[in-house]
């Protein structure tokens, strides 16, 4: 595995694998790899022929009083980990040579970045979609490979790739879970044993709204008030939103009538965590 720490040592090596006629991947992170992370490697691996993985803990999307500083940075594991997986490229810059000095240009995609996450952390996709617009720039990938724990994530850069014609596929893959059903996340290491099982009440709030949209329950309020009460009745979790929106727009639905995706957001201790599932009727 070639590792990179500047944009035109990383252009050059994308470029001479298309050169060669390979089909590019790109897995963009910020470190702190997991299992999810590594499922959307091996993706990459199964349908390119050169894979590149980005590492870049990205603080245009941090807000001034979340976790910027305290974020886990375990570079050596992560670089071991991708080096398992036989990783063509690993690119992990600084941030001045992702942002150099006096920079103000920034992407954002209207509207849409301002639901679920967007609301209560604003500006947060606003980094989102600056940092993978510059990263789609600099790698060139032919497709790029995002978790759905990130579905408002994946529906805003869908979004940005077709208002800004990239010539790039998003490939979303399944949200990966630990046998207990809690969605791998790198924020989880912030969580204490006893956190942890007090953070299961956010698979299993989604699980009771499928539950219930299985039994032929339709109506969103209803629905979301199901998967309320599951999430309160666990005292240690905050709730900060719990949604039923149009997957493409992430405008709420009243009437679960066609694909609609189930997001929530809660704290458990000062740890923000976030899931969802999608109901259709073959949920």
């Amino acid at each position: 595995m070639k590792v990179f720490q500047t944009i035109e040592t990383m252009r050059a090596a994308s470029r001479s694998a298309r050169i060669a006629g390979q089909r590019i991947g790109l897995v963009p992170t910020m470190g702190a790899l997991h299992a999810g992370h590594l499922s959307l490697v091996r993706a990459a691996k199964d349908q390119c022929g050169a894979v590149a993985v980005s590492i870049f803990v990205n603080p245009l999307q941090f807000g001034p009083a979340e976790d910027l500083a305290k974020y886990p940075r375990p570079f050596d594991r992560d670089r071991e980990l991708l080096e398992k997986e036989k990783t063509d490229f690993l690119f992990a810059p600084s941030v001045e040579e992702m942002y150099p000095k006096g920079a103000v240009t920034h992407v954002t995609v209207e509207s849409l970045s301002e639901k679920l996450c967007g609301k209560s952390r604003p500006g947060h996709f606003r980094g989102v979609t600056t940092v993978v617009a510059k990263l789609f720039h600099i790698v060139e990938p032919d497709a790029a490979f995002f978790g759905q724990k990130d579905a408002a994530q994946v529906t805003i850069i869908q979004r940005m790739v077709r208002d800004l014609n990239f010539p790039i596929e998003i490939v979303v893959c399944p949200i990966v879970r630990e046998a207990d059903g809690l969605a791998m996340s790198s924020r989880n290491a912030y969580l204490s044993s006893e956190q942890r099982k007090q953070a299961l009440a956010l698979s299993r709030s989604l699980m009771r709204v499928k539950a219930n949209f299985q039994h032929g329950e339709r109506d969103a309020n209803r629905l979301i008030m199901v998967g309320k009460e599951v999430l309160t009745s666990e005292p240690a979790a905050r709730l900060d939103y719990f949604e039923i929106v149009d997957p493409e727009t992430l405008e709420p639905v009243s009437q679960v009538q066609s694909p609609a995706l189930v997001a929530v957001a809660a704290f458990v201790g000062t740890t923000r965590l976030i899931d969802n599932l999608r109901l259709d009727q073959t949920s």
